[in-house]
């Protein structure tokens, strides 16, 4: 049997991208709130996003230390399936709001960002990213994907700098749980183009086909 790896497609904005990416077999789709992102989408437009993903494809809020006001009222009107946080935001703050979330880890210091991999134990997975320590996600940088540890019990996402040409490679090295593009499906900031996300999910799937093993990280 193979090993499926999950997909998400990162700061949608428009409907249409979100609705075609749960067509094509995303797992995922991410909207953006903070306003450091080029992505940044307003509380209507994500409500209109989360509405237009069908059944079984998961939604997730993006923000990156910004105020707990602005989570709770995301999580009250929007209605995410998970958080995620990508910023400098402390294990107990994350969990403050008793929501599954995900942790974002800037990679860009290589080997020296691997301790923060440790420091939040309560989170339901951790991103691995390739920007700098204080930089915003969705810059398309990436990292060693060989540093990716086989020793944590938390799933393992892969962010940064992927698109269909890499993604494959990325798979086979890192053999994480899930992959996170943003930029590698894009036109321009925000703006998902319809064949380059075709074929990542395409490359994505034909990584697993050509895998036999266990995966590292569960």
């Amino acid at each position: 049997m193979t090993t499926r790896t999950r997909i998400k497609c990162c700061g949608m904005t428009r409907v249409e991208d979100a609705r075609l990416a749960a067509q094509l077999g995303a797992d995922a789709v991410g909207v953006v709130f903070t306003a450091r992102s080029r992505r940044q989408v307003a509380i209507g437009q994500a409500r209109a996003i989360v509405a237009a993903v069908p059944p079984f494809v998961a939604t997730v809020a993006l923000f990156m230390d910004d105020a707990p006001e602005l989570v709770e009222e995301v999580i009250d009107r929007v209605r995410p399936s998970l958080l995620q946080f990508h910023g400098n935001e402390s294990d107990d703050w994350c969990a403050q709001f008793g929501r599954p979330y995900l942790k974002a880890i800037a990679m860009g210091e290589g080997a020296a960002a691997l301790p923060r991999l440790r420091a939040y134990p309560r989170a339901a997975g951790l991103l691995l990213d390739g920007h700098g320590l204080g930089e915003a996600g969705g810059s398309g940088k990436a990292f060693d994907w060989s540093l990716m540890p086989a020793d944590l019990d938390q799933p393992l996402i892969l962010a940064g700098g992927l698109h269909a040409g890499n993604v494959a490679e990325a798979v086979r090295i890192a053999r994480p749980w899930a992959v996170d593009v943003a930029s590698g499906i894009e036109s321009e900031p925000g703006i998902k183009d319809p064949d380059k996300m075709a074929a990542f999910i395409r490359a994505v799937r034909d990584a697993d086909a050509a895998r036999h093993d266990p995966p590292l990280h569960r």
